[in-house]
């Protein structure tokens, strides 16, 4: 069905808009004209286009920084300040905001050797022992103080070198990234020392919140064999996805660098009514640009880390409910980073890399439809026109708070019909009783229901007919795991 377009937006063709601005700033987003265009997001968006006039006030000592260039991706929609499903490309200046809190927020895909044959009669078990692991004390990752510093400085390959755990970096070359080096963690000396000696905690294998989640699926389709070959999958494989950042940490972290950028802020000139603080790259503000650079790979390695144990999570439980299984990754993609290069610096908030890759099949591009729907795996083509990037996702339709005041014989339906675990067993006669409990499982549940997100398909088309990234195979759940 074709959407309204917004009067301010102007097609360029069936894959592209431009949003005309006071700047004159290159801004595309890639949206079909089945992909609705929240204008609440386009509000947002004109107001970071603001901060063009707040670089341009910043501009000393032979550092002119600008706005280069804005992509924003078929899931763009509203988010806190900078919309999701922005791509910023800036010179002479990096934004905090641009990247967020969730800093190194991103998914990671793996292919096992177990068929929906085989998985779909164990999944009451399977239930029963994902709802232990994650959520009633089974996961038992316990670290020491040398192991997370080497986690949070030399990401997983730092990790594993300090602790073998008997595993590997199998398959290195389909990390995006499997470090961000750092000189110190400094500013996380109370993670890295909780506990004394081997500790557990609640940080390290937990999904977070929000649209985060650990999900076990099935290759459903196959759009490209040859690729599809290449990654390990094949129709009624199971594949596990993990999608979730760097938690407590990457706050943290995004305060740092929110007080960087204040402290490299011109003494006694107006904030900027927007409030989006950049930080020059002039040598004045060396010194808190950098603090704020190795608290940003300390959250970034945390979050890759985090998802490996997430990964390792849902295959014991697999090993456990169903038998033993051989896995391979087949990416683990990042959502929310920062680039530099040279003078330029490319900021991602909730979206991906889509570029081509060095074994030639595209790098790959996860792309998740809302819970219980189908998620895709493309190959991206590396379109400069996107900055080769492309959605982290299908995009939300309704805001979260919005979601709450409906959709009751919606959920009903849809928990008839998918298995959603988390922390609350709604199926417990003892919980059940508990209407006040109930009810507000069921609001959570709302705010990330199937009706709040876009449909997935329309914005996998927009990913394949702008020539950002070819669809590789489609991937039906079986179940979620939520937090």
């Amino acid at each position: 069905m074709t959407k309204r377009t917004d009067p301010r937006l102007v097609r360029l063709d069936e894959s592209w808009t431009t949003l005309p601005n006071p700047y004159d700033i290159p801004v595309e987003i890639c949206a079909g004209p089945g992909v609705p265009i929240e204008p609440a997001a386009l509000d947002e968006l004109l107001t970071v286009l603001d901060t063009q006039r707040t670089l341009e006030s910043l501009a000393a000592d032979g550092v002119h920084p600008r706005i280069d260039r804005v992509v924003c991706t078929p899931d763009f929609h509203k988010g806190a300040g900078i919309p999701i499903g922005t791509v910023l490309r800036t010179a002479g200046a990096l934004v905090p905001q641009a990247v967020g809190n969730d800093i190194n927020c991103g998914m990671r895909v793996e292919a096992t050797s177990l068929t929906v044959e085989q998985v779909r009669p164990r999944l009451d078990e399977l239930e029963r022992r994902l709802r232990h692991v994650f959520f009633e004390g089974g996961r038992r990752i316990g670290l020491t103080p040398a192991q997370r510093e080497a986690l949070l400085r030399g990401g997983l390959p730092g990790l594993l070198a300090e602790a073998p755990l008997d595993h590997t970096v199998r398959d290195a070359d389909r990390l995006h990234a499997g470090a961000f080096p750092a000189a110190s963690a400094a500013d996380f000396q109370d993670w890295v020392t909780s506990g004394g000696g081997t500790s557990y905690d609640s940080i390290i294998g937990s999904v977070g919140g929000g649209n985060h989640f650990a999900e076990l699926q099935y290759v459903a389709a196959v759009h490209d064999g040859p690729t599809a070959y290449a990654w390990g999958l094949s129709p009624g494989r199971i594949v596990t996805m993990v999608h979730s950042g760097s938690l407590s940490l990457g706050h943290q972290a995004g305060a740092t660098g929110r007080d960087a950028a204040r402290k490299a802020w011109p003494t006694g000139r107006p904030l900027p009514d927007n409030g989006i603080l950049p930080i020059p790259l002039s040598e004045r503000t060396e010194k808190p640009r950098q603090r704020y650079l190795t608290s940003f790979a300390n959250a970034a390695n945390f979050a890759i880390g985090n998802r490996y144990f997430l990964s390792l999570m849902l295959r014991g439980a697999l090993t456990t409910a169903v038998g033993e299984l051989d896995a391979r990754l087949v990416y683990d993609a990042p959502h929310n980073l920062l680039w530099p290069d040279g003078d330029a610096v490319l900021h991602r908030k909730g979206a991906t890399p889509a570029g081509l890759s060095a074994d030639g099949w595209g790098e790959p591009v996860i792309v998740p439809g809302s819970m219980g729907a189908p998620s895709y795996l493309l190959r991206g083509l590396g379109n400069e026109r996107s900055l080769a990037s492309a959605c982290h996702g299908a995009g939300r339709s309704i805001p979260r708070g919005a979601t709450a005041r409906g959709g009751d014989e919606e959920l009903d339906a849809f928990l008839r019909d998918f298995r959603v675990v988390t922390p609350l067993n709604h199926r417990d006669p003892a919980v059940a009783a508990r209407r006040d409990i109930i009810a507000a499982w069921r609001r959570d549940l709302k705010q990330e229901a199937p009706w709040a997100y876009k449909e997935v398909r329309p914005v996998v088309d927009s990913l394949r007919t702008a020539a950002v990234a070819e669809p590789v195979v489609e991937l039906r759940p079986l179940l979620t795991v939520k937090g």
